[in-house]
Parts: structure tokens; sequence; C-alpha cells
């Protein structure tokens, strides 16, 4: 069995640097942040160097790469200004990425500060509606939160309540973190079936398109988000193993975003790699 593993790289040396630099670690996929994760700073990438990128891509058959929106987004705050930023900037990053074959956006879908779980959901509605356009083609994906603090999308149902009231939906997947969907209180290291019936029943796995692939410092249901690297969490290797030898999630782009340099990516990738050929 063969896996579309890889892990997060930084954009800072260009497009096709990342490419060169996933396949040196035995990589077919990798994420990257579209700008500082922190803040709104951003170099648009020249043709040359995007070109390079896919045919690179095509040239080693990669599987669909995910960019992630900045931390700083959050499409349903309380504060205007703080989403009309949000959406310019989503919207300039898709457009972006409409010039690479089958890239993937992945966004934390924010934080509601008081308002209200379902004012939250009518806002995270609202932008991907603004920023959506029918003449693009990149998929956006809704990434599964743990439900710190605020945080909305840290159930099946919610993330579901947003897709539903898309005008454009099928645009939307989902990215599903496993670290933050144990931390949420799902149980998908030790019944991963059950878990995705469940994300079936109410979400559809057709619209599951990447995972995220983390271990967790916490125990299930804690709601803190803290990632911890392959086999050193509360998922364990065996659990991480039977997650993506799942009939579904084999086939998805898998990113670690595990808490490593790019020498422990290589060593994870070739673990799992290794772990997966021997069954």
């Amino acid at each position: 069995m063969k896996l579309n593993l890889g892990c997060h790289l930084s954009v800072s040396k260009g497009y096709e640097h990342m490419g060169k630099e996933a396949l040196s670690i035995g990589a077919n996929t990798f994420q990257f942040f579209t700008r500082n994760p922190r803040g709104g700073s951003f170099k648009p990438p020249t043709d040359e160097d995007v070109n390079a990128l896919v045919e690179l891509m095509k040239e080693n058959n990669f599987a669909p790469i995910i960019a992630h929106a900045p931390y700083t987004f959050n499409p349903c705050a309380a504060d205007e200004g703080i989403r009309d930023y949000t959406k310019r900037v989503m919207a300039e990053d898709v457009r972006l990425l409409d010039r690479i074959p089958g890239a993937l956006y992945n966004f934390h879908p924010g934080c509601h500060v008081s308002q209200g779980v379902d004012i939250g959901i009518e806002k995270t509605a609202d932008t991907l509606n603004t920023i959506l356009a029918e003449s693009e083609k990149t998929t956006v994906l809704i990434e599964t939160m743990a439900g710190k603090g605020t945080e909305i999308g840290k159930t099946f149902e919610e993330i579901q309540k947003i897709i539903e009231k898309v005008e454009l939906s099928t645009r939307v997947g989902v990215c599903l973190d496993t670290c933050h969907v144990h931390d949420g209180g799902y149980n998908i290291s030790e019944d991963v079936f059950g878990v995705l019936d469940e994300f079936d029943s109410i979400i559809g796995l057709d619209r599951l398109k990447a995972i995220h692939l983390n271990d967790s410092k916490n125990v299930l249901g804690a709601h803190k988000d803290r990632h911890e690297k392959i086999g050193g969490g509360n998922l364990s290797l065996d659990g991480i193993i039977k997650i993506i030898t799942h009939p579904v999630v084999k086939n998805l782009p898998i990113c670690l975003e595990t808490p490593n340099d790019i020498e422990g990516y290589a060593r994870e990738i070739k673990l799992l790699s290794e772990a997966v050929y021997k069954l």
C-alpha cells in the first residue's frame, strides 16, 4: 500500500523549492502557509516559480497539495474589520491557488468570541459565500477543530451547518485533523470506522479531502489542541496506523503537522511508510 504522505513546509524559498524538499524526504504532497501565519505579509510567487512546481508535481505523481490560511484570519469575528480583512485575503489566496491544478485551501472556521455558535456559523458561511467565485476551481477545506475557547467546527454537525449555508457548496470540503477530533471527543484512534461512519452520516465522506496527521498530548475530549509527534501521544502509533489505512483515508493527501524539523518529518514519513508496507 502506498500512501500520499507529506508535511508542513516553509514557502520562504519558493514554490518549486517546497516541491523538491518534499521529494528529498520521501513525500509526495505537502502543506504550506500562503503567507506569514501570524500576520498578513505576503510576496506573491512568480509565474515561473508556480509553473516549475506544477511541472515537478506532474513528473513525480504528487497528490494534491494543501495551502493553509494564516491563523490570524477569523471568518466569524464580531469585528467587521477583521471579517472584511479575512474575506479579502482569503479570496486573494484562492485566486492564486487556481494556478496549481488540484490544490486545496484549508482554513480554521473561526472563533465566535461570545456571539454564540449559531452566529459564528452564519458568519463563516457568509465569508465563504463572499470569497467563492464560479469562475474558479480550488476546493476550500473547513478544518475540524478541537473546541478550544469559542472555536466553531468542533463537531461534525457544526461543520455541516456551515456547508449547508454555502451557495457554491460543491467547492467546499473538509480537512480532518486527527489531534483536533481526538481532543474534540471523537475516539478516532480506537474506532476509526465508527467515527468516519458518523462523519459520513452527517457530512458525507465525499467531502473529506485531506488529513492533518498529528498525535495528541491530551486525553480524549480535552478541547486543548496540543500536537505531539507520531506515536508519542494519546492516539498511539497503532491507532494512527489504523486511521491512515482506512479505505477512504489511505487515498487522501495526509500531511504531518507534528512538532518537528525537516529531519523529524523525514523520520516520521519513513516510519509510517514502512509500517504500512508491512501490513
